[in-house]
C-alpha cells in the first residue's frame, strides 16, 4: 500500500518544518524537508565557482547534481554526490544565496520531480513532505494538504527566538525579505481549495503540532 501523502506549506518562520517533523514522529511517518534540495543545489552553485545570478549557469549546474537526502525524522541527512552537506546548506553564503537559485524555473521543476519519486517511493505509513509549492505543484493530489500561517509579528518573534545573536530588527527585516522573494514564484499565503488552514499565531508549539496531527488523522480515515 502506498504512503499516505501530507503536504504542509506556509510562509518563512510559521513553524512548518519544526511542526511537521515532530508530527512524522508521532505518526511514525516520514518527513521529507523540501527546502534542503534548494539550498543543496545552491551549495553545488557555489562550490562549481558559479555566480547564483547566472540563471543559465545555475541551470547547467543541474548536469552535475547528485542528490540524497533522510526522511527517517531520527536520521536526516544531506548529501550531493559523496559529499555530507548536512550542516553546510545552513551557512551565511548558502543563506544570502538560495534565493536566486530557487526562482529560476528549471531549478524548480528539476527539483520538484525528485520531491515526486521520493513521495511515490516510501515505504512508511505516511510521508509529511513540507515547503514551497508542495500542496499546489508537487503534490496537489496529497490526501492532507496543510497551509500552516502565523502573523508577521508572530513569525518573526519565533525567527528572533531561534537566532538570539541577530536584533529583532534584523530578523524582521530578513524574514520579510524572504517572504518577497518567494513571493515571485509562489503563492503560500492563501490556501488553495481543498487546503486546510491551521493558524498558529495564538497557538503553543505544542498545540500547533496536535492541531496539524489531528487533521493527519482525520484524512486517515
Amino acid at each position: 500500500m502506498s504512503a499516505l501523502i501530507v503536504a504542509v506549506d506556509g510562509p518563512a518562520g510559521s513553524g512548518k518544518s519544526s511542526v511537521s517533523k515532530a508530527a512524522a514522529r508521532q505518526l511514525n511517518f516520514e518527513h521529507l524537508d523540501t527546502g534542503a534540495a534548494y539550498r543543496a543545489v545552491t551549495w553545488h552553485v557555489l562550490g562549481l565557482g558559479i555566480d547564483p545570478e547566472d540563471s543559465l549557469a545555475v541551470i547547467g549546474a543541474l548536469k552535475s547534481f547528485d542528490y540524497a537526502i533522510g526522511t527517517d525524522p531520527d536520521n536526516y541527512f544531506v548529501r550531493v554526490g559523496h559529499s555530507e552537506v548536512t550542516d553546510a546548506i545552513r551557512q551565511a553564503r548558502v543563506n544570502s544565496a538560495v534565493s536566486f537559485v530557487a526562482r529560476v524555473p528549471e531549478i524548480r521543476t528539476h527539483v520538484n520531480a525528485i520531491f515526486r519519486r521520493i513521495l511515490e517511493s516510501s515505504s512508511a505509513a505516511g510521508i509529511i513532505a513540507e515547503g514551497r509549492d508542495i500542496t499546489t505543484v508537487v503534490a496537489p493530489d496529497a490526501r492532507v494538504r496543510i497551509l500552516l500561517t502565523a502573523s508577521e509579528q508572530a513569525r518573526a518573534s519565533r525567527r528572533a527566538a531561534e537566532l538570539p545573536q541577530h536584533s529583532g530588527d534584523q530578523t524582521a527585516t530578513a524574514l520579510l525579505a524572504r517572504d518577497a522573494a518567494d513571493a515571485k514564484v509562489s503563492d503560500f499565503m492563501v490556501a488553495a481549495e481543498g487546503v486546510h488552514t491551521v493558524d498558529s499565531t495564538d497557538l503553543s508549539y505544542a498545540q500547533t503540532i496536535d492541531a496539524v496531527v489531528a487533521l493527519i488523522r482525520e484524512g486517515q480515515k
